[in-house]
């Protein structure tokens, strides 16, 4: 199973961002955290790197539930999104979460990662 789903989008670094936290709002997702990879490994490492942001999403009624069924899928979240720049180009990549399914047998939170997997793929979709 693929540990994340990806989309290239021909827009730009910071017009992507905007989308994709547009697109993520309309499925249930907040921003919790953003990391600008790029600007901490420039401080910490004095490297230069590509525009790379983490945006930690989260849908707060599937946090809740999902927390309440195993406390452990804790270790899972925020959802990560990852925007990086290539070339020209944007890559938007989403944590799948139909991977929980391989960390629990219980019968809710396998439903709950296929509605999640569903929202991600609209996200995409929509991109």
């Amino acid at each position: 199973m693929k540990l994340g789903l990806s989309k290239i989008l021909p827009l730009s670094f910071e017009d992507t961002i905007t989308k994709v936290t547009d697109e993520l709002k309309k499925e249930g997702f907040g921003i919790l955290t953003t990391i600008d990879v790029q600007n901490t490994i420039k401080q910490k490492l004095d490297k230069d790197f590509r525009k790379l942001t983490i945006l930690g999403a989260c849908n707060p009624q599937f946090a809740y539930e999902a927390l309440l069924a195993d406390d452990r899928l804790g270790l899972l979240m925020p959802c990560n999104v990852v925007i990086q720049e290539k070339e020209v180009k944007t890559k938007v990549s989403i944590f799948n979460p139909a991977l929980l399914q391989s960390f629990t047998t219980d019968e809710k939170l396998h439903r709950m990662s296929e509605e999640l997997a569903e929202r991600i793929n609209r996200v995409l979709e929509n991109l």
